[in-house]
């Protein structure tokens, strides 16, 4: 009897495997039929579906709402925000015309000599990051002297007695504010401020970044942790939650590319010590799983990083969402394929959960919380990066899947609306730069031939914008 149950116990095991590697197989075997070179044009057409949308109803605004067919200025006035984290995507996807008449559109109306108090981060990651790539993929020196301007009209954020920035920074006054800040805006600044630094040969920019980045990192838990806000004056932090998602995700990010971008050995010693501190604490992994990877079997949906208390690493909560979606993208940036792999399987769980991905998912529960999607980009990222390190044809058909669905669920008559919720997939009224910056182009290089764009010599900023190493 004791035979026959262990006999039993096994085949079940078997099976269980086995339905686990179903959907694995049948997306390779739907990956195999891609018509790469049909969905290269898709994304095209949709990309200028939204484009001329844009310039119908916002030309010159930075977003458009839609829905309403209005515009939103981010500041009261217009930075073109739009069409700055735009024109790298315009070249990239070979509109050239477009994005001539969008280049010369821009040095001729943009002007940061404008008495508003900006978003450090955003500003740096968006506009900073789209004047230094089209620059080097145009050669317009005049992007570079925009660039140079809106640089040095930001180094007073850098001001505060710890050396990490405030948030806010007025353009025209250089007077800041909200010293409450957190990782992901104290330490995703060195790529942006250190390529304009090379580029234009003042140290000034490189060094006040990279001491931000230095600064947050060496304020760490004793277990190597960092958590979610910090003051920049104090260097105390006031929310001890550590994770991976939004306030700290791209912190890690530019650990990583930094010591890529500019062969620098500490970004490099930072970034070791920090993932062997996530993949301790912040993991979330099924032992039994665990197991089985170790023998060779796949399997799907095995990992996850949820979050902990960054003193204790005790697990304090078992979410993720859109904003976590970008770590397999730099887990096989690091070369960690196998943990990539696993991780993506998890999250494009959450994606079909719905249909498309929340902004925040309970993998423990299998809930949805906070149920919005604005148009975000980050799983894309991390299947692009996945099919571009294993060519597995699987990551292909997870790319036509979300592409598919987001046609169907987010396009307007004019453009493509963010959700209100994907579980009932109201639309919300806003299309964020983002979705022409990163979402519709990495969905592009997905499916594009390889020299589009060669990922090996190139690091995208968090924006998705290309920056090559053109200095010595």
């Amino acid at each position: 009897m004791l035979e026959c149950r262990a006999t039993l116990k096994r085949l079940l095991a078997t099976i269980s495997l086995t339905v686990a590697l179903i959907p694995l197989c049948f997306s390779y075997a739907i990956g195999q039929s891609i018509d790469k070179k049909k969905m290269a044009e898709q994304v095209k057409a949709e990309f200028l579906h939204s484009w001329n949308g844009y310039k119908q109803y916002c030309w010159g605004h930075d977003d458009l709402k839609p829905i309403s067919k209005t515009c939103r200025d981010w500041y009261g006035t217009t930075i073109l925000m739009t069409p700055v984290d735009s024109l790298d995507s315009l070249y990239l996807l070979g509109f050239k015309k477009e994005a001539d008449e969008t280049r010369e559109y821009i040095v001729k109306n943009l002007s940061f000599d404008k008495d508003i108090t900006v978003q450090n981060f955003e500003i740096t990651i968006r506009e900073l990051g789209g004047l230094l790539s089209a620059y080097q993929i145009t050669n317009d020196k005049r992007l570079l002297d925009l660039a140079d301007d809106l640089g040095r009209r930001l180094l007073p954020v850098f001001d505060s007695p710890t050396g990490m920035p405030y948030r806010f920074v007025n353009l025209r006054t250089g007077k800041t504010r909200d010293p409450i800040s957190n990782p992901a805006e104290t330490g995703t600044l060195l790529i942006e401020f250190g390529t304009l630094s090379k580029l234009t040969g003042k140290p000034v920019y490189f060094d006040k970044a990279k001491r931000a980045l230095v600064e947050t990192y060496k304020r760490r838990s004793p277990i190597g942790l960092v958590g979610e806000n910090i003051n920049v004056e104090t260097g105390k932090w006031t929310n001890t939650d550590s994770h991976l998602s939004g306030g700290i995700d791209s912190y890690y990010e530019y650990l990583l590319k930094s010591s890529i971008l500019f062969d620098d050995a500490e970004c490099q010693s930072m970034w070791l010590d920090s993932i062997s501190k996530i993949n301790t604490y912040l993991a979330d992994e099924n032992p039994k799983m665990a197991e089985l990877n170790r023998t060779g079997a796949t399997t799907a949906g095995d990992l996850w990083y949820g979050h902990a208390d960054m003193n204790t690493g005790k697990r304090t909560a078992t979410t993720t969402g859109a904003l976590d979606a970008f770590f397999p993208a730099v887990l096989a940036l690091d070369g960690d394929i196998n943990r990539a792999k696993m991780l993506q399987d998890s999250l494009f769980k959450m994606w079909q959960f719905n249909g498309v991905e929340p902004e925040e998912y309970d993998y423990k529960t299998g809930k949805t919380g906070n149920a919005g999607y604005p148009l975000r980009p980050e799983i894309v990222e991390s299947t692009y990066y996945l099919y571009h390190y294993t060519k597995d044809p699987k990551y292909l058909a997870m790319g036509k899947t979300m592409f598919d669905d987001l046609v169907k669920y987010c396009r307007t008559d004019v453009a493509y609306a963010g959700l209100k919720s994907v579980v009932t997939k109201e639309k919300t009224d806003y299309m964020h730069s983002f979705w022409f910056a990163e979402t519709l182009k990495y969905f592009y290089l997905l499916f594009a031939p390889e020299k589009t764009l060669d990922l090996n010599k190139v690091v995208f900023n968090t924006e998705a914008h290309p920056i090559k190493k053109t200095w010595k």
